[in-house]
């Protein structure tokens, strides 16, 4: 314990000693020069008084040529213990008459002025002062009087100046350093008493509580007990791998955590669309990633996803407020769905969105293309997204789940209206480096626009990095990289990592069988039931790396010939933004390049690549993941890529194996997988001959571990890690905003 109070008051003292010590070695300087020019004044002074009294003695002596009166006259001056010595020049400027302790170096000093560097010489038995005085007599120059004065008296005085100077210093330092440290003692020991005995009391509820909580701690002792509270609890639940999260188990946390179950999720697409048909009005489900994310948080949650409505028979199932229950058949929350005119969709989705955002954010060497016109829609349509928050929201602090680049501006939109709402956004593409993002031409309000959100999520801690550096570059801000956390505009925003990933589910007893999804797959495509299979899920994308993807299939087939025709690739390519030209150009050479394979290596009906390039739902989907041995992901760059770990969750029974691209949020997450460069085709030819060749053995120790990943870490978890740090942050606000007006009631008190 003494130790500790040692310790304690060295964060006192060192810092002042340090200050004081500075501030004495900035000072003794100062207080020697002034010192100097002081006693150098002095003397100034008393030789002008000494020259004025030896004028008319030495004036009368001169001319008369009376060298021994003078000589006596110069001895009586020096009975003055300060004045070293006196001479007399004529004219001409020769030395004519001196005492014997006049230094030979001086000769007739030239005029001066009577200012301390001038007066002031040094020589080798020390400083002396010098001065010379005209002689005249009735008016007639007779020559000049050099009066020298010993200066060492002054060093010996600047000295002792310099000694008391510190010492003062010294003694300062001490007493304000046992002031402090007395002080600080005494004002904390009762209330860290106090706080340890919360602490205690907190972490140990059978303990005794103390009695008497002293003044000053009472306004912050709730807080400090709710705050213990929700640090259990979240020790408990963020990362506790011994329980699956489950949506109970995020429906529990949002009651709990956020003191309330309204949810708002904004995103572009919807999560079901209502077409119509020769057979009448369809529910559809949109092939998206961040759907099949996001959809599973709101069953578990419950409240109202705001989105896009695109069907062609939407507004025919909707109410009078834009609104219908989802799912089919069972509803679990509202959709509510937004108007946009074609202009607004062309300029807002296709033109800035996917034309500017998408291949900027995306490393895959497509040029963006940035309009004004676009901007103009997508401020439009970030402004309506945002009014349908205002109108659905029934408190004024619900938490709002903003998804995606369509929706950049719409966070600092709510903000402005519903100040005390919980703004999570998730950014599900990657975030580039600063140059890259420069080139946007509205970066500035993009950026102000995300900083309206409470937390900010990527799907990797290299894109966080990313984005921190980016406003570091382009705002004035204050960050934290420590907490990681951006100041701006007096609000914080959390920018954290947040792996996205799956809902999962266990077989259920009415699904297929792996085996006969196996047999069934093959037998549709004509193939035999030892045909080797690999699948393809991705839209078709230039970011998807479908091209390289095909030519590592065309040199699997080059470099081990014995495969052709025992192997075969189905890349199932959902159509998307079909309307862009980048897009046409990309589904043309997918389409010339399967072409070109199939010709060269066809034989009979065997094909080796079989493009299906057509929609299809999670059922249609699973089946193949289920009937395939190698699952091919090959992205060119993506923020996690949800296919490779649908694949997994598919496999329950512990067989295929992944191949999958460096470039994916995935591949920091599936060592297990067969990891490749999707520009080096040699590498990921070789990869899908050791995926179609390797072990069973070996594929189940991989399968087993990735899947107990996938099951673990799932969409649930990703969602409540989210809302966990959205309630910590919230709890933190409500904490300092007490604090503060305990602050400035105690100062009117005080006042």
């Amino acid at each position: 314990m003494p130790s500790r109070l040692i310790r304690l008051s060295l964060r006192f003292v060192l810092p002042l000693a340090l200050v004081l010590g500075l501030f004495a070695y900035a000072v003794v300087p100062l207080v020697d020069n002034l010192t100097l020019r002081w006693f150098v004044r002095d003397l100034d002074a008393r030789s002008q008084s000494l020259a004025n009294a030896l004028q008319e003695p030495v004036s009368e002596y001169v001319t008369q040529n009376a060298e021994r009166r003078i000589t006596l006259l110069f001895d009586r001056a020096l009975r003055d213990e300060r004045l070293y010595a006196l001479a007399f020049c004529d004219p001409a400027g020769k030395l004519v008459y001196k005492t014997e302790s006049y230094p030979a170096s001086l000769a007739c000093m030239p005029d001066q002025k009577n200012d301390a560097p001038q007066s002031m010489v040094r020589l080798p038995k020390g400083p002396v002062h010098v001065s010379s005085n005209t002689v005249e007599r009735d008016g007639q120059y007779l020559g000049k009087l050099v009066l020298v004065h010993d200066m060492s008296f002054i060093e010996r005085r600047s000295e002792d100046t310099r000694k008391y100077v510190i010492m003062l210093f010294a003694l300062m330092a001490v007493v304000i350093s046992l002031i402090t440290v007395l002080v600080a003692h005494l004002s904390w020991r009762n209330w860290i008493s106090s706080v340890k005995g919360i602490l205690r009391g907190e972490m140990n509820p059978r303990q005794e509580q103390p009695q008497w909580t002293p003044p000053e701690v009472r306004p912050l002792e709730g807080d400090l007990r709710a705050l213990l509270h929700d640090l259990n609890m979240e020790r408990r639940t963020r990362d506790d791998t011994t329980h699956i999260w489950t949506p109970e188990k995020l429906r529990a946390l949002l009651h709990e955590e956020l003191a309330g179950d309204e949810v708002l999720v904004v995103s572009n697409r919807e999560p079901y669309a209502h077409a119509r048909t020769p057979r009448g009005i369809e529910v559809q489900r949109p092939a998206s990633g961040l759907v099949t994310a996001v959809e599973p948080v709101m069953r578990a949650c419950s409240g109202t996803w705001i989105a896009h409505g695109s069907g062609s028979a939407d507004r025919e199932t909707v109410d009078a407020s834009d609104r219908v229950p989802v799912p089919p058949g069972s509803p679990a929350y509202t959709l509510r769905r937004v108007w946009l005119t074609k202009e607004e969709e062309a300029g807002y989705y296709y033109g800035f969105a996917n034309e500017g955002l998408w291949p900027l954010c995306h490393i895959a060497h497509v040029r963006p293309v940035f309009r004004s016109s676009d901007w103009e829609n997508y401020e439009l349509v970030n402004q309506r997204f945002a009014d349908a928050v205002i109108r659905e929201a029934r408190t004024d602090d619900p938490v709002v789940l903003v998804q995606d680049y369509h929706f950049a501006l719409l966070p600092r939109m709510v903000r402005d209206v519903l100040p005390k709402a919980t703004i999570i956004t998730f950014w599900h593409i990657p975030w580039p480096n600063p140059e890259s993002f420069g080139i946007c031409p509205w970066r500035e309000e993009i950026l102000e626009g995300l900083l309206g959100s409470t937390i900010l999520g990527f799907h990797t801690q290299f894109h966080c990095k990313n984005f921190l550096e980016t406003v570091d570059r382009y705002l004035e801000t204050r960050i934290e990289h420590e907490t990681s956390t951006i100041s701006y505009g007096g609000k914080l925003t959390q920018v954290e990592h947040y792996p996205i990933s799956i809902a999962w589910h266990d077989p259920r007893p009415e699904d297929p069988s792996v085996a006969e999804c196996r047999s069934a797959i093959r037998r549709e495509h004509g193939l035999p039931d030892n045909h080797l299979l690999a699948i393809g899920v991705d839209r078709l994308d230039y970011t998807k790396g479908i091209l390289e993807r095909f030519q590592a299939v065309e040199r699997l087939l080059e470099m081990h010939p014995a495969l052709v025709g025992k192997f075969t690739m189905i890349q199932i390519a959902a159509p998307t933004r079909s309307s862009l030209d980048e897009y046409q150009n990309f589904e043309a050479r997918v389409r010339a390049l399967v072409q070109r394979i199939n010709t060269r290596f066809s034989s009979g009906n065997y094909q080796p690549i079989i493009l299906k390039a057509e929609h299809h739902d999670a059922e249609q989907v699973n089946r193949y993941y289920r009937a395939a041995d190698v699952c091919l992901v090959t992205s060119l760059h993506d923020g996690m890529n949800l296919v490779a770990k649908e694949f997994i969750a598919a496999r329950d029974d512990d067989r295929g194996v992944l191949v999958l691209s460096q470039f994916t949020g995935a591949a920091r997450e599936l060592h297990e997988a067969l990891v490749v460069n999707p520009y080096h085709i040699e590498q990921s030819a070789e990869a899908l001959y050791r995926a179609v060749t390797m072990p069973e053995v070996e594929q189940c120790e991989r399968m087993r571990s990735m899947r107990s990943l996938v099951k673990d870490f799932n969409i649930y978890r990703w969602a409540g890690r989210m809302l966990l740090d959205a309630a910590r942050l919230r709890q933190r606000e409500r904490i300092v905003a007490k604090i503060r007006s305990h602050s400035r009631k105690s100062l009117r008190r005080v006042v």
